[in-house]
């Protein structure tokens, strides 16, 4: 078989005279992939990141937390370790999750609203989804 490259098909690889060699990772580099929209892929996982909708509780749950909740108020000294489940909304996009929490209350704020744990954090009581505390019964 003869074909137009026949005379070059063979031929020794070409080397440059005036310039050195490239190293094999500057070689390499030629031929990485270009990233035209850098941060993309973050922003693809941040939308792609699952939120839920804060629970809407009915009356008869509400009332029930509410029991609970004044029912553990004399026992604050005491330090039990409670259960609190609460809505935490995202910081970043509409929803958030519900978080489990296994704490000592050191106060509850009912004019400001707020539950005060022992660590100085805090959890708004309009978030609060459930409440347990075992070693009172509640």
């Amino acid at each position: 078989m003869s074909g137009p490259y026949d005379d070059i098909l063979h031929a020794r690889r070409p080397v440059s005279t005036d310039k050195p060699p490239l190293s094999m990772e500057a070689r390499a580099a030629q031929f990485a992939p270009f990233a035209a929209l850098t941060g993309f892929e973050l922003v693809i996982a941040e939308a792609g990141r699952h939120t839920d909708r804060p629970p809407v509780l009915d009356e008869q749950h509400l009332e029930e937390l509410n029991r609970r909740l004044q029912a553990l108020v004399p026992h604050l000294e005491e330090e039990p370790e409670v259960e609190l489940v609460y809505f935490r909304p995202d910081e970043l996009k509409s929803g958030g999750q519900l978080v489990t929490l296994h704490a000592v209350i050191r106060q509850v704020d009912e004019v400001c609203g707020l539950i005060e744990l022992c660590d100085r954090s805090v959890v708004e009581l309009d978030r609060l989804t459930d409440l347990h505390c075992p070693a009172l019964g509640i």
